[in-house]
Parts: structure tokens; C-alpha cells; sequence
């Protein structure tokens, strides 16, 4: 059991955690036909949104309420219902995506209270689902934004009493699951012939596809009439632990039992996910997946004379902290430094003596002992001055191509990610000397 400690400095010395609004604002960018807006200062959307297209290297639809000094101190009522209406009349989008942000949190705009008055002031938004979720970017981390905006579109849109459709299922997807991820999670229930609705559903939204024609809003990913039918689902699988919450409401709303996968990386991990779907849909787990199967036991054969005793440093949101440092303590190694962003039951579990709630600074600080340094983009320096291999993970990762098509999960996403992080052992063994390099191809060859 790792113990859990929160850094006592005076302030962020170079930042790893991203805040509520953004993990918010990607939650409403896995939904279709919506426009996501920030509640807050134009600056505030701005820096968000050339994060997200650092990242994904796609158009980001994203708008703002456009608060100033006198309208934050008046009360912002006037902007939302400008900004939902200059929406409306010009985007057409079938929902609304908003999150506060610290200036309007701090000020105290009652939001809910707005969005009635606006309603009944405008019939003619009837049509649109706008959604509020208040995320002050002063408390929490993204995941906690990305939590909480799909804990409240489930309060806001499903419909409650809904007929059981059969083979319907719900997936709530983690802010830690790529747009690959999602799509390969898609396939695996599909091919037991359940049908899935999956919120957020960035892989169809964020994917990076060329669409035939403009749209101003998002193209792709969980319509309404999905969200609204979730309902009626049979049951809801919850990927990652900060995702209980919206199943739990969910459950509240609509009678709708849940089962939670804290992780899908990881062989045993992804043996239970294929043998409850098996259970689900009464069907045996297809062939290509006991072939994936027995690829992913080779690879981990073939990769832990690599991994045996490595030492690893990871700065990463909790789910993810939890997913990577499980799997790579199955495969050998240690976890000499874990530093997240924010408070998470899954952090005691995480198989570390300590995992620290702090910045960059502190894994630089932890890391410099290490074999391998896992964060995102912003670690780069890092790992340079520290002379260790990088493996980017999470967001942002700007400075590679297809982060969104990064696939992790299931059998084949393992598989793949044990053979990339072990020819960074590999190369920075042949970097260490002819005698490293040696010894490793030793070891292979006699197995």
C-alpha cells in the first residue's frame, strides 16, 4: 500500500497537472453536434484550446462566455445567455456543453439559476440539451473535470423509465483512454454482439478523420438520442475509478447496474473484461482474441528479461498512474517515483512506497535514479537533463504524431506497448555499452 502525500511548496514549479475546465471541456468534445464553452475569460478558453490542438493537431470547437472585469463583478447572466444564443443561431448544435472556470467560481455565479431564466425567457432553445457542470480550476486536476462533466450530462439528458433494450450496454470511458482506446473497445463488445454506447466517445469525435463537410460544431462521437437511451441499457461498464460516480447516478436515475474496470492494461485485467462479456452476451470469447491472447503472453515473455528490476519514475493523472504502474510491476519492474495531481482512492494501490500529489519538480527530483521517465510532453526537458528514455503518456503530447490513435488497452494495446517501452530498454542498454547490450541478447536467446 503506497503511502499518499501532497507537496507543501509555496507554489507550482513546472506543472503537471491540467485543470478541471479543460477535462471538462474534452468530455463534451466526445459528444456530437455539441459546442463545449467555458464560463470565464476569453484568455482562459484560448489557452485551452491551443492545448487540445497541440495535441490532437485537429480544429477544436470551443467557445466562451467572454467575462471582463465589470461582468464578473455584475454577475455573468447577460454573457451566458448571449453566448447560448450566438451559439444557437449560428453553430445550430443539438447541446451545450458548459463549464465554469476560477473567475466565475470565485464570484459565485449561480449558473443553474441563469439556465432557467434563460429557458423560460427563450422557447425557441427548447430543441437544445444545454448542460452546466461547475469545475473551478483552483480544486481538482482534469480527470475530476472530465468526472463531473459526465456525472452531470447523465443528471441532465438520460431519460429515466425507459423500455430494456437488448444487447445495449453503457460504457463510461476514462479521461485516461485515448480516441484509439475507445474505438478498440467499441470492437471487442461489438464482437460479442453487444451493442455499446460509450460516453465521452472521442473516437469518433477526435479520431482524426477528414469529414466531407464543415461543421462548426463537433462531428462525431455520443449523440443525444444515445445519451438519452442509455437508460435502458442492461448494464453499464465503467472504465477507470473516477467514472463510478456517473454510473452511480446513473444507476439513481435509471435502475441501471454498473461493474467497474479500474484498468484495462494488464493480462489479468483484460482476461476478466472478455470473460464478463462473454458472460453478458452468453457468447464465447471469439477466436481472435484468445490469438491476441497468446500474443500478449510471447511479448511478456520475450520483454521481461528487459523489464526485470527496472527502475521507473511516472507523473500522470491518478487512472492512469494506477493502470501503467500495475502493469509494469507485473512485468518486473519498480516504481521509484509516482507523482500525480489529484486526491484518488486508486492512489494507496498504486505498487509504490509513496505516490506524491505534486508538480514536475518533484518526479525530477525522484527520478534522477531511474531507468525510464513516463509523463507527458512537458517532461521532455526533464528526461533530457536526467539523460533517461522517455515514453510520452497522457496530455498533452505535442511533439509526436497520432496521440490520438495511441492504443493501450485490451490484449493487442498491451502487447504493442510492452514491445515499445522495451526497445527504449533496448536502445538505451546499447547506448550504456556492448556489454549491456550483450547480456540482454544473452538472456533472450537462452529463452
Amino acid at each position: 500500500m503506497a503511502n499518499v502525500v501532497t507537496s507543501k511548496k509555496a507554489c507550482t514549479v513546472n506543472p503537471l497537472k491540467m485543470s478541471q475546465p479543460i477535462g471538462a471541456a474534452l468530455a463534451y468534445l466526445g459528444l456530437d453536434a455539441c459546442m463545449p464553452a467555458l464560463h470565464g475569460s476569453q484568455g482562459c478558453t484560448a489557452f485551452g484550446m491551443v492545448l487540445f490542438v497541440r495535441h490532437f493537431r485537429e480544429n477544436i470547437p470551443l467557445q466562451t462566455t467572454a467575462m471582463n472585469e465589470a461582468t464578473t463583478i455584475l454577475g455573468g447572466m447577460d454573457n451566458i445567455e448571449q453566448a447560448i444564443l450566438n451559439i444557437w443561431n449560428r453553430a445550430k448544435p443539438r447541446i451545450i456543453g458548459i463549464a465554469s472556470t476560477g473567475l466565475t467560481e470565485t464570484k459565485g455565479d449561480d449558473v443553474d439559476g441563469y439556465l432557467k431564466l434563460i429557458r423560460k425567457k427563450h422557447p425557441e432553445l427548447d430543441e437544445l440539451a444545454v448542460v452546466y457542470v461547475s469545475t473551478p480550476d483552483y480544486k481538482g486536476a482534469f480527470q475530476d473535470g472530465w468526472a463531473n462533466a459526465v456525472v452531470n450530462i447523465v443528471r441532465t439528458i438520460v431519460e429515466p423509465g425507459a423500455r430494456k433494450i437488448s444487447g445495449q450496454v453503457n460504457v463510461l470511458a476514462g479521461s485516461h483512454l485515448s480516441p484509439g482506446d475507445i474505438e478498440e473497445i467499441r470492437e471487442i463488445i461489438q464482437d460479442f454482439g453487444l451493442n455499446p454506447i460509450i460516453l465521452p466517445d472521442l473516437s469518433g469525435s477526435l479520431d482524426g478523420h477528414v469529414s466531407p463537410d464543415f461543421s462548426p460544431t463537433t462531428t462525431g462521437g455520443t449523440t443525444l438520442d444515445e445519451i438519452r437511451s442509455m437508460g435502458a441499457s442492461d448494464i453499464t461498464i465503467v472504465i477507470g475509478e473516477h467514472m463510478l460516480p456517473a454510473a452511480v447516478e446513473l444507476g439513481m436515475k435509471s435502475e441501471v447496474p454498473y461493474v467497474v474496470f479500474d484498468r484495462l492494461l494488464g493480462l489479468e485485467a483484460n482476461d476478466d473484461f472478455h470473460a464478463f462479456l462473454s458472460r453478458v452476451s452468453g457468447k464465447p470469447v471469439p477466436g481472435k482474441y484468445r490469438r491476441q491472447r497468446s500474443q500478449l503472453v510471447d511479448a511478456m515473455l520475450d520483454g521481461h528479461f528487459f523489464f526485470g528490476g527496472k527502475k521507473i519514475a511516472i507523473g500522470a493523472e491518478p487512472d492512469l498512474l494506477w493502470a501503467i504502474s500495475s502493469m509494469l510491476s507485473e512485468m518486473g519492474c519498480e516504481i521509484e517515483a509516482a507523482v500525480t495531481t489529484t486526491t484518488s482512492e486508486m492512489l494507496e494501490r498504486v505498487p509504490a512506497r509513496e505516490v506524491l500529489i505534486g508538480d514536475l519538480e518533484d518526479l525530477e527530483e525522484r527520478a534522477d535514479c531511474c531507468d525510464l521517465l513516463i509523463t507527458h510532453s512537458h517532461g521532455r526537458q526533464m528526461a533530457e537533463r536526467l539523460n533517461l528514455p522517455f515514453l510520452r503518456m497522457g496530455l498533452p503530447i505535442f511533439d509526436r504524431l497520432g496521440s490520438a490513435h495511441r492504443l493501450s488497452v485490451g490484449y493487442r494495446g498491451m502487447r504493442d506497448l510492452i514491445f515499445e517501452i522495451g526497445n527504449l530498454f533496448m536502445a538505451n542498454a546499447s547506448e550504456a555499452g556492448p556489454d549491456t547490450w550483450r547480456d540482454a541478447g544473452a538472456q533472450t536467446a537462452a529463452h
